[in-house]
């Protein structure tokens, strides 16, 4: 096969799909056993760090759903969609507008002497949602049962073959109440969904977002961990990460060597973002080469590194600031920096560097990178950092 009429397959793109999605059978499973529910018992959180794959697989599972003849109402969650009960409904309606709108509800036939002949029709657009919502009486949350109920008993009728219907939401971290304001739109949406699946309604919640989503969910509503079934998705071991290599060019004269595929898998850690990374940027290096007639030549993992850096790592590095900073360098420096650490290991290796930092300091800057999305805690005592391979970056500046 002549390289001309081979593109290069990788994507290392947010969300797109990669050419050979590796190593996320028992994933998928989970997923299509939550998609065979008749009466919804148990909703779908999917967590895992950023460049693992989440919203790849959520659009695996979207297909998945399509087969079991569900409909699927999705969106991202901005912090803006969650910061009142009313924006979180609309949002809510929104996305259900753009899903169930080819629904036809009713006709009124025109009347008058100007009147064209026909009728004016009703669907279950986004404006007739909107009006049924605001002018149910109650609470918010009594609006959108309301709106919602009445959704599902028109769709069971016009539409009998279909399941149900998934909303499905990506960035879900963003959720949160928000006390002080009194309004309270994540504890909003697990009433929602809770109270209209115990009438066996058949919405199901898909929750896509980083590992703090699930805790988040539990410290809103004890019950939401016995309505979600969690799943979480993690770097890809040496066998997955070879075939999410290697497949997706075995029709192609350009391969890549067991030398090439170890250092990516080494370098990536076996995340599929900087796995796609990784091989576009070599496999462009290669195919240039290829169309100039030229001797492949050897490729610089160095510089690819130094790409990564300035695309991916460099500026969430500049959101954070000086004193954050000096936390994540001593959490670069501990040898379980990409598992998990203490606040106390933070302490101690401070104190080997001569750059001692208080406990209180070391928790109060903590609190502020979990808020900034570069830790996370996993566990009493114990935290994470959110970006993966974010340590080796950071050695890399200091080298």
């Amino acid at each position: 096969m002549n390289t001309a009429t081979f593109d290069n397959p990788y994507r290392p793109g947010a969300g797109h799909t990669p050419p050979y999605l590796a190593g996320r059978e028992v994933e998928l499973e989970e997923a299509r056993k939550r998609l065979k529910q008749t009466i919804v018992t148990e909703n779908v959180v999917l967590t895992g760090l950023r460049g693992v794959g989440k919203t790849v697989l959520l659009e695996k599972i979207k297909s998945i759903a399509f087969g079991e003849k569900w409909l699927w109402a999705e969106n991202d969650l901005s912090e803006s969609a969650s910061v009142t009960e009313v924006t979180l409904a609309t949002r809510i309606l929104t996305d259900l507008a753009l899903t169930v709108s080819f629904i036809e509800i009713g006709r009124k036939r025109d009347m008058g002497f100007r009147a064209k002949e026909g009728a004016t029709v009703y669907n279950l657009d986004f404006n007739y949602l909107l009006e049924m919502f605001n002018r149910t009486p109650g609470l918010i949350s009594d609006k959108l049962k309301a709106t919602l109920i009445f959704v599902w008993t028109v769709l069971s009728r016009k539409s009998p073959n279909t399941r149900g219907i998934v909303f499905a939401y990506d960035e879900a971290q963003n959720l949160a109440d928000h006390s002080a304001d009194k309004q309270y739109p994540l504890s909003l949406l697990l009433e929602v969904f809770q109270s209209l699946q115990k009438q066996n309604i058949p919405f199901l919640l898909l929750l896509t977002g980083l590992p703090t989503l699930l805790s988040k969910l539990v410290e809103t509503r004890t019950y939401a961990e016995r309505m979600f079934c969690t799943i979480i998705l993690k770097n890809l071991n040496k066998t997955d990460t070879h075939d999410a290599i290697e497949k997706p060019v075995v029709n192609s004269p350009l391969q890549f060597s067991d030398n090439a595929i170890n250092a990516v898998f080494s370098h990536s850690g076996g995340y599929p973002y900087f796995i796609q990374f990784i091989c576009k940027e070599a496999y462009d290096i290669g195919l240039q080469a290829e169309y100039e007639d030229m001797v492949i030549p050897s490729i610089s993992m160095d510089d690819i590194l130094r790409k990564l850096d300035a695309d991916f790592f460099s500026g969430r590095w500049a959101n954070v600031t000086d004193k954050q900073r000096d936390i994540l360098r001593f959490i670069s420096r501990l040898d379980t920096c990409d598992d998990e650490f203490s606040g106390q290991e933070i302490i101690e290796i401070s104190k080997k560097l001569d750059k001692y930092i208080s406990p209180s300091q070391v928790n109060h800057i903590l609190s502020a990178l979990i808020k900034a999305g570069m830790v996370y805690k996993n566990r009493h005592g114990k935290y994470s950092l959110a970006v993966p391979l974010l340590s080796g970056f950071i050695r890399r500046l200091e080298a």
